[in-house]
């Protein structure tokens, strides 16, 4: 069994076990992710194609870590002309070790369905979040009635003064 997934614009196949390097994906290490976007799903005895993507079907992978691929030298030259540009490049790289592809709502290793995440740690942060902003709300209120008391000065001008200024000063 395998499927065809596609991650940063290429698409790879891929079989539950495998570890598969794709352009940098901004998740943490050790976070579990599901790619909503197969393009075909394959068993022993069916295969689904997707037009483009096949519906209910998604791959679970864990990111196992950031890497940098191998260094490309990519050189630019024109004969007759002195243009010679050396350039060096390496591709940021996500490390995703695939778990489990999803069909119809069912796992293609177990046959059943998977196993949802608990999610109950951002919930704490959340309420968190909420008795903290109380506080910088008050900061606030207080810091603009501070800035409200203080008299304005009036700015010089940045120009240096002449006669015509001047005099256009006494005249006001």
């Amino acid at each position: 069994m395998f499927a065809v997934i596609k991650s940063g614009g290429r698409q790879y196949k891929v079989t539950v076990g495998d570890k598969l390097e794709v352009n940098r994906l901004p998740h943490e290490d050790g976070k579990q992710i599901e790619i909503g976007e197969v393009l075909l799903v394959s068993d022993a005895d069916t295969a689904l194609v997707g037009a483009p993507f096949v519906e209910g079907a998604k791959v679970l992978a864990t990111v196992v870590g950031q890497k940098r691929g191998e260094k490309l030298i990519v050189f630019k030259y024109k004969s007759k002309k002195r243009y010679r540009h050396r350039r060096g490049h390496r591709q940021e790289l996500t490390v995703l070790s695939i778990d489990d592809i999803i069909s119809k709502g069912k796992s293609l290793v177990s046959g059943e369905e998977p196993k949802a995440e608990t999610k109950a740690a951002p919930a704490k942060a959340k309420t968190k979040a909420k008795k903290e902003t109380a506080p910088a709300e008050e900061v606030k209120s207080e810091t603009q009635t501070a800035v409200a008391e203080q008299p304005v000065e009036e700015k010089k001008p940045r120009r240096r003064s002449s006669k015509k200024t001047q005099e256009s000063s006494t005249e006001e």
